[in-house]
């Protein structure tokens, strides 16, 4: 008996191990040795001369022109005003687009009616409207919060109301037959399985509150990152335009990790 087992430990160590399912291991050195390489070689072309600084100053400059912006103490109003913005609007866009996208998917009627109007509106650019917006809001936070609401609502109705129709039909009759009351269904199953599908939206309407929201501040905005790249472009100051550039990047990616950690958190069940 103790030979048998000898033989399948043996066994079990010449098979390699093959239900993986396709998970994609996290390489964390590679994005920080792109991330090095390519800055490295924007350096060393702007300091030889074939990348005109004119066009494309060097990193070095537009850290130079990050640094004063935080010694001044202009890097912390213009921070503070974007991110009031940013998440006033893209909390309150993706918390209606989330209750609206789960009405659609869950009743006939907000179907019906909702779904049409929905596909209707969400091709409109958003920049286009933002017009309209000052009218209806004014000149002042108000148009730049709406604008940037109203560009994370629709795409966050869109990946609800889908993630809930990608939800396993058998898992619903299940609950069913099992005697779930139909809150207890939406709640263990229903939200659950579209949760993936809502958080994918969410990464998507973040990157869309960003160009809103640059776009929102280049009108008579006086703080606040688009502001900021706005004047550095009128001064063609270029190092400082690129710096500015540089915050909504480091922006985008702290979002991004954020929403990634959520999905670790809410996501333990996909493992």
């Amino acid at each position: 008996m103790s030979d048998k087992l000898l033989e399948d430990k043996e066994i079990a160590k010449l098979v390699p191990f093959r239900g993986g399912g396709f998970l994609p291991k996290p390489r964390k050195i590679i994005a920080p040795l792109v991330f090095i390489a390519l800055i490295g070689f924007w350096e060393f072309g702007s300091r030889e001369g074939f990348i005109s600084a004119l066009v494309l100053p060097a990193p070095s400059e537009a850290f130079d022109a990050f640094m004063n912006l935080v010694h001044t103490g202009l890097l912390w109003k213009h921070l503070a005003a974007s991110l009031q913005r940013l998440l006033l609007g893209w909390f309150s866009g993706t918390m209606l687009g989330i209750i609206v996208g789960t009405l659609i998917g869950l009743f006939s009627l907000a179907r019906s009616g909702l779904q049409p109007l929905v596909s209707a509106i969400f091709p409109i650019p958003k920049i286009a409207l933002l017009p309209l917006f000052v009218i209806w809001f004014g000149i002042g936070e108000g148009s730049k919060v709406a604008t940037i609401l109203f560009g994370t609502f629709f795409p966050t109705v869109i990946a609800t109301y889908s993630g809930i129709d990608n939800v396993d039909r058998g898992l619903i009759r299940m609950g069913q037959s099992f005697g779930l009351s139909r809150l207890s269904i939406i709640r263990k199953i229903i939200l659950p399985g579209a949760l993936p599908a809502i958080l994918a939206g969410a990464r998507i309407s973040a990157a869309i509150a960003i160009i809103l929201l640059v776009a929102a501040e280049m009108i008579a905005a006086e703080y606040g990152i688009g502001a900021y790249i706005l004047l550095a472009g009128s001064l063609m100051a270029t190092d400082q335009l690129i710096a500015g550039v540089a915050i909504l990047s480091i922006l985008g990616l702290v979002i991004a990790w954020l929403i990634g950690k959520a999905e670790k958190y809410f996501l333990k069940w996909r493992t």
